[in-house]
């Protein structure tokens, strides 16, 4: 059986990590049929948006897609191309393995846990007033009227909506990838001490859908910032974490640094009709070109898409091959390498040693 897939190099470093993504992929013996189409920067100049409706199209009809970084400026102007992508195709699950592999530099021994992430909500589903002008003036003294609390004349304001649909939905998506992957436990996180409407509503929602898994699934929560420093400590006691939309951003990258880095986290983002693979990382536009960077993070983003279409036995076969390149330490590239282990190689090398394993 081929596969249709929607494949978007991506901007900066893009091209070539998921050019490397895709000749792995391929090795696997896997039949791909690849959809290209631009998004970013590149689109900008074909469509004159960075988020053609060719491309949407594209994803629509075939259900999934892999894509490179895309580089989105910091500041007032163009959203991010990655949130942007999340709401127009409603891809509401954000899926962040974040495992250890033997031959990675890190302070631990053992990590193996998975960030399951709300994409479509929160601080950021876009809903912002800018400082100054009449909207967010009408909504500072709505607020003031409502709730008698004083906002600074001056302030810019983002809205937080978190519904019970939306945190159902996550929550069980969460409960249910438990159970698929024989995982034993969902953590929720929030700071509902403080926030006791919006991150109330979540921990509300998650206690009552983890009574529904109990002797299946264990269950339990934590506040955010307690979460940050236990995962400092003590990694290894948590399994799966379900968060809001912006804790699931900032947690992920924190647990990609305790596994080695954003070069090594893969992600999926996952929605009831179509899904999207792509690496944590951006697009490090400096090192465009170079053949330098490390191409796991998009190849592991390659597994997660294979054992989303069925094809497990393809996908277990590729994650041991980038295992067995990790631990041998020869063939990656300059961010992978310990002392004494030789010359880093190029983007393209390292992706031709993974293939090599998957022949071996």
């Amino acid at each position: 059986m081929s596969h249709r897939v929607t494949f978007i190099p991506g901007d900066g470093i893009g091209p070539e990590v998921s050019s490397a993504a895709r000749k792995c992929l391929e090795a696997t013996g896997v039949s791909f049929e690849w959809e290209v189409h631009d998004a970013g920067e590149g689109a900008i100049e074909k469509f004159g948006s960075p988020l053609p409706e060719p491309l949407l199209a594209s994803i629509r009809k075939n259900k999934t897609a892999i894509k490179g970084p895309i580089t989105t400026p910091i500041g007032k102007g163009i959203r991010s191309v990655n949130v942007g992508l999340r709401h127009a195709l409603d891809l509401y699950a954000c899926v962040r393995p974040c495992r250890l592999y033997p031959g990675i530099n890190s302070r631990y021994d053992r990590v193996d846990l998975v960030i399951i992430r709300e994409n479509s909500e929160d601080l950021y589903a876009g809903i912002e007033y800018d400082d100054g002008t009449p909207e967010v003036k009408e909504l500072i003294g709505w607020v003031k009227a409502h709730g008698g609390k004083t906002i600074r004349p001056s302030a810019a304001v983002s809205l937080k909506p978190i519904s019970a649909e939306g945190s159902e939905r996550i929550i069980r998506f969460a409960f249910e990838y438990a159970l698929k992957n024989k995982r034993k436990k969902v953590t929720a996180i929030h700071k509902a001490n403080i926030m006791k409407f919006s991150d109330g509503l979540f921990l509300e929602v998650f206690r009552k859908v983890a009574a529904e898994y109990a002797g299946r699934v264990e269950a339990d929560d934590r506040l955010v910032d307690a979460l940050c420093m236990q995962l400092v400590q003590k990694p290894e006691i948590f399994d799966v974490l379900v968060l809001p939309n912006l804790y699931g951003d900032i947690i992920s990258d924190l647990c990609a640094g305790l596994v080695g880095g954003l070069g090594v986290a893969p992600g999926a983002n996952i929605g009831a009709e179509a899904a999207v693979f792509e690496p944590t990382h951006g697009s490090a536009p400096k090192y465009a070109g170079q053949n330098k960077v490390n191409p796991v993070a998009t190849i592991l983003s390659g597994v997660l898409m294979l054992r989303h279409l069925g094809e497990g036995k393809a996908a277990d076969r590729l994650e041991a091959a980038v295992s067995a390149v990790l631990k041998e330490g020869r063939a990656v590239t300059y961010d992978l390498k310990r002392g004494g282990s030789g010359a880093p190689v190029g983007t393209s090398q390292m992706a031709d040693a993974i293939v090599e394993k998957l022949k071996s």
